[in-house]
């Protein structure tokens, strides 16, 4: 199953809807056009809503993780949404949690960074 994104803005916040298998296959590709936008509109927050992604292994951890390290350099957060209970699963067992504030929407989200 192949991956596609909609990417949207407001204000500095970047909005990352993904729909599909976030893996070593889809990754790279998402990796560069994310990073593309972050850095050419100045983001300092992501918001990542994994409402449609079944599937993810340690590639997406590690896009997760890059974008963090990225953002960290801004002082900005990167907030993960509307996860299913197996991609929560890997984000507690993968120490994700540690790092990304977690939401259960996008709404919520937003008020989480509206006040951190």
């Amino acid at each position: 199953m192949s991956l596609s994104l909609q990417m949207s803005i407001k204000r500095n916040v970047l909005y990352v809807r993904l729909r599909g298998e976030l893996d070593q296959a889809s990754v790279e590709r998402l990796k560069y056009r994310v990073t593309e936008v972050i850095n050419k509109y100045y983001i300092v927050h992501i918001v990542i809503n994994l409402k449609e992604v079944p599937f993810m292994d340690s590639s997406g951890i590690g896009f997760i993780i890059g974008r963090y390290s990225q953002l960290k350099e801004r002082k900005g957060k990167v907030v993960v949404c509307s996860m299913n209970e197996l991609i929560e699963r890997i984000f507690t067992l993968s120490g994700l949690k540690k790092i990304c504030l977690v939401a259960a929407s996008e709404d919520e989200a937003q008020n989480i960074l509206e006040v951190a």
